[in-house]
């Protein structure tokens, strides 16, 4: 038998210990800052990122108080909104694909345990708006949390979602609530990445919502290729009569289980 079946005690501990996990972390959050995925670079030679935005960047990152200043385009001309936000659109979906690795097992860790579309649907609507709720704030400046807080709890809830897959075959009555609040972690990810990038004045909005909007592009294809991948695997599996949850959905989730452990280990103790 490859289904794991808990114990109606452990069902009854995995949420309580998860909502004291995100209470806990809540206090951490007045001071600091969140930077989420430091080692992304954006302006390499062969990232496509426009040349105007590299530059900007790059006088940031030598300045002792950057300032960012309007986008220009190629002519030199301020880019209108639209065309600000289309710039950070691309920037969003670069920041998943193929920047944001922890990102992408989390959506990935959520598309295992949903054995139904509706289950996976309420899961990353849960995500989506969690995570666009703090990244407005943060973005804003409201709530300024600290990467050394942030960052091992995204590691966490990669770690909690792929265990959580190996003990129920399909999301718990409560996996949307926990996946709601550790999309809020995920947002304060986010928002620490698009502060070091800077959003231009006078075009905060346009740029957060095509930052937003490209995120979830990102999100939303790679539950797609997952999506059109499973489904020529399920089939053959279903011809061989070989459990799909045996050989892809727990191995897997063990891998991801594995990778957020050593992430969130790696991210508190800096290792």
């Amino acid at each position: 038998m490859y289904v794991l079946k808990p114990a109606r005690s452990l069902r009854n501990l995995l949420f309580p210990v998860s909502i004291l996990l995100l209470i806990g972390a809540l206090t951490w959050f007045p001071v600091g800052d969140a930077h989420a995925h430091p080692e992304d670079d954006f302006c390499e030679a062969d990232s496509g990122l426009d040349p105007a935005l590299c530059r900007q960047l790059a006088e940031a990152n030598n300045a002792e108080a950057p300032v960012i200043r309007p986008l220009l385009d190629e002519e030199g001309n301020i880019r209108s909104p639209l065309d600000t936000a289309m710039l950070y659109l691309k920037i969003g979906v670069q920041h998943i694909l193929p920047g944001g690795t922890d990102h992408i097992l989390f959506v990935l860790a959520l598309f295992l345990a949903s054995e139904r579309m509706r289950s996976l649907i309420i899961q990353i609507s849960a995500f989506t708006v969690a995570h666009t709720a703090t990244l407005g704030l943060a973005a804003a400046g409201v709530i300024e949390p600290p990467a050394s807080v942030v960052e091992p709890l995204i590691a966490l809830s990669i770690a909690y979602v792929a265990i959580e897959n190996l003990f129920f075959r399909d999301i718990s009555k409560w996996r949307p609530l926990i996946v709601f609040g550790f999309g809020l972690f995920h947002g304060l990810g986010f928002a620490g990445f698009i502060r070091d990038v800077g959003l231009p004045p006078g075009q905060f909005w346009s740029s957060l919502i095509g930052f937003n909007v490209g995120v979830e592009v990102g999100q939303l294809a790679v539950v797609l290729a997952a999506a059109i991948i499973s489904i020529p695997v399920k089939l053959a599996l279903t011809r061989g009569n070989v459990a799909y949850r045996a050989v892809i959905v727990v191995p897997a989730s063990v891998l991801i289980a594995v990778i957020g452990l050593w992430w969130a280990a790696a991210r508190t103790f800096g290792f």
